[in-house]
């Protein structure tokens, strides 16, 4: 990622082989935040609530598919084939290489269509990826979500009950880089209560839909 800010150790960066459209009609939202903090659990609450106009991107990745995630709706599982084709060809707005093995990336199509339609997208992404819209699109709305502490983070993590020991040690080690960067953001959650987390989400997002 072109950032002033180090990256982490264990991620390196992927660019996409062109520049990226501007947007200019949907608002463009980036969540972000470390693994186990519930941020997807967040934006699917306020999307099943109805109140705006808008989707979430799904994001493409090379990791292996877990129970009880659906292919084309908890993400776009690739081969690393498919996923490199799609840089080569300029169809990634971000990608990244996240926790040292496994590849993230939001394809245009999950993004460009929406906007220009006028339909407000989210972005939930990593920090790498959301540095790199971040440069792309200034004027995105980027939000931080973050546990109470960060043993609950933890916590939250091992109760997945789907983890190794060597991924969760991994996956925490990610997490205390990415705090590290949570003044890039310009809004920060606490999902402490998923309500009210939703609640304060809403609010930043419906502030980005033009009055009509």
């Amino acid at each position: 990622m072109r950032n002033q800010n180090p990256e982490p150790e264990n991620a390196v960066s992927l660019q996409p082989a062109t520049h990226a459209p501007r947007f200019t009609h949907g608002p463009l939202i980036v969540v972000s935040g470390p693994s186990g903090v519930g941020k997807t659990t967040v934006v699917e609450r306020l999307l099943h609530l109805g109140n705006l106009q808008m989707r979430r991107a799904v994001t493409a990745t090379t990791r292996q598919q877990r129970d009880g995630e659906a292919e084309g709706i908890s993400y776009h599982f690739w081969t690393r084939e498919q996923f490199q084709s799609a840089l080569d060809t300029g169809q990634m707005l971000e990608s990244a290489v996240v926790h040292g093995r496994d590849c993230y990336g939001t394809p245009r199509s999950e993004v460009d269509p929406y906007l220009e339609a006028g339909i407000g997208v989210v972005l939930v992404i990593d920090v790498q990826g959301a540095a790199r819209v971040r440069e792309l699109c200034p004027e995105c709305l980027t939000v931080f979500v973050v546990a109470p502490s960060f043993e609950v983070l933890e916590a939250r993590l091992r109760g997945r009950g789907s983890e190794s020991e060597e991924r969760i040690q991994r996956r925490l080690e990610t997490a205390r880089q990415e705090l590290a960067r949570v003044n890039e953001f310009d809004h920060v959650i606490v999902n402490e209560n998923l309500d009210r987390a939703v609640a304060e989400l809403e609010r930043l997002v419906r502030d980005r839909f033009p009055t009509r």
